[in-house]
């Protein structure tokens, strides 16, 4: 479960910043090893490519920083409640979208929670993936009720872009969704599909994200039971879409 630390007045990390530390490091060493394979393949020799290839790293970095610090929020919606996250692929007259409910402090100054939108917008042949974030007042807010600004383009070029979602199953083997729709629980991997649209070579490999903030703020209470941890019964609300 996600929180904030104390300030103890000692110098040192905790155990969580530490974990949270070790997953960004280890998304960005998957990354960086698929990019090295595919870099010679996608981008031009010489200054370029090398500019790209960083460009590509300090996005994944990005990515991993906000997708970590996820908060386990609600929201209103139509139906009632869902969990801040939502995410939909592209469709009619739509651009693929992600938003969540992020700690402050990652890409920002401010240590309020922020909004975070993820879109994979067209131009052309060009495909971007746009970062903007915003405010986040609390859980009575609207996801529609914000405007987020700050655009940052994280990625660009001649890609096929894509999000999958991922929960975890008793197996352990992750189930995927390209859809995250009025759920009441997180996601608890994100994978980025960044594929060359000439060659079909996917230039992050196995890269995964992982959502650290896996359990609501009840299960941190004292009389908090086991039973906080568990998903609702039945299938999720993506999945039964997908039947």
């Amino acid at each position: 479960m996600q929180g904030r630390g104390i300030n103890s007045g000692s110098e040192g990390f905790t155990l969580v910043e530490v974990l949270a530390a070790l997953t960004i490091a280890s998304v960005i060493i998957v990354a960086s090893a698929a990019l090295i394979r595919n870099v010679a393949i996608y981008f031009d020799r010489g200054t370029r490519g090398a500019t790209e290839a960083e460009r590509l790293v300090l996005a994944v970095g990005r990515l991993a920083g906000d997708f970590s610090s996820a908060r386990f929020v609600s929201r209103p919606t139509a139906d009632g409640t869902a969990i801040a996250f939502a995410a939909e692929q592209e469709s009619a007259g739509r651009s693929a979208n992600v938003v969540f409910v992020g700690a402050g402090g990652v890409a920002s100054s401010s240590s309020d929670d922020e909004l975070v939108s993820l879109t994979i917008e067209r131009d052309g042949d060009l495909r971007r993936l746009v970062r903007r974030r915003a405010k986040w007042p609390g859980g009575r807010t609207h996801f529609e009720d914000l405007t987020p600004k700050d655009p940052v383009v994280l990625i660009e070029g001649k890609l096929d872009m894509s999000f999958q979602f991922g929960r975890s199953t008793p197996a352990g083997a992750p189930v995927w969704s390209s859809n995250w729709i009025e759920e009441l629980t997180l996601p608890r991997y994100v994978r980025l599909i960044l594929r060359n649209r000439e060659t079909g070579v996917d230039l992050l490999g196995d890269a995964t994200f992982v959502v650290r903030s896996d359990a609501p703020p009840a299960c941190g209470q004292s009389d908090a039971k086991p039973a906080c941890l568990l998903p609702p019964n039945g299938p999720s609300k993506s999945e039964s879409r997908a039947q």
